[in-house]
């Protein structure tokens, strides 16, 4: 490698950093593999039930934390807080909107 492919290199590490930064890894299903879950929206909004869909995975909120898994029947992994919402909200069975709580997950 040449000097001048340095600073190159530098920059496409850089971008993997960045392209990565979104996603969370963990054991996938059966302790092999990998598995990369996304990061919830700011907001979730939860109806009737503690579950929510997002990016192909399944999460469950119960007593302010949440959990993960493939299918809702679980198996359900702990989600990392760094992962959580900065805000919960939930729907009254009326269909109006229910107060939401925040929650001190700022990820600023």
């Amino acid at each position: 490698m040449e000097t001048g492919d340095r600073p190159m290199s530098l920059l496409v590490c850089i971008a993997l950093v960045i392209a990565f930064a979104g996603c969370m890894v963990g054991p996938g299903h059966g302790g092999y593999g990998v598995v990369v879950v996304p990061p919830l929206p700011v907001v979730v909004v939860l109806e009737s039930e503690p579950y929510y869909q997002h990016g192909g995975y399944y999460y469950y909120y119960q007593g302010d934390r949440w959990s993960y898994s493939q299918s809702r029947g679980g198996p359900w992994v702990a989600l990392p807080p760094d992962r959580y919402p900065k805000e919960v909200r939930f729907k009254d069975k009326g269909g109006g909107q229910g107060k939401g709580e925040k929650h001190g997950h700022d990820k600023d």
